[in-house]
């Protein structure tokens, strides 16, 4: 059975970090662009961050960048969301995800484009 399971999300106050991180089971990442997105109450799911099959290429939500880095690890077949200088804007459920590279270099911030989904993990940002 294929899955994404995420973990690492919890509460964090203002300026604060967390790491989330997202194991596959059940198949390999080798080949596969991955992303994760965020899904606020009553607000539309968006992109956060993307990163090529070989971990050479992202791209960023403008409005995390220079705080938040995605990064995959292969070997153990994870992706990971490093969040810093949290904000309440951050406030949401997190998702991983992973597509079919069609290309080395494909990147997708597109939700629709995805065919693996992880079930979320929350991330609460308050004092």
């Amino acid at each position: 059975q294929l899955q994404l399971v995420e973990s690492g999300g919890g509460l964090a106050q203002p300026g604060g970090s967390l790491t989330l991180s997202c194991a596959a089971s059940g198949f390999s990442l080798d080949g596969y662009t991955v992303g994760w997105f965020r899904q606020a109450p009553g607000k539309e799911r968006e992109g956060v961050s993307s990163i090529t099959s070989d971990g050479s290429g992202r791209s960023i939500l403008t409005s995390v960048k220079d705080r938040f880095t995605i990064s995959r690890d292969n070997a153990k077949n994870t992706i990971y969301l490093k969040m810093n200088s949290l904000k309440p804007e951050d406030t949401a459920a997190y998702y991983c995800a992973a597509m079919r590279a069609v290309t080395p270099g494909a990147l997708s911030l597109i939700s629709r484009q995805y065919e693996y989904w992880g079930q979320g993990t929350q991330v609460t940002v308050s004092a």
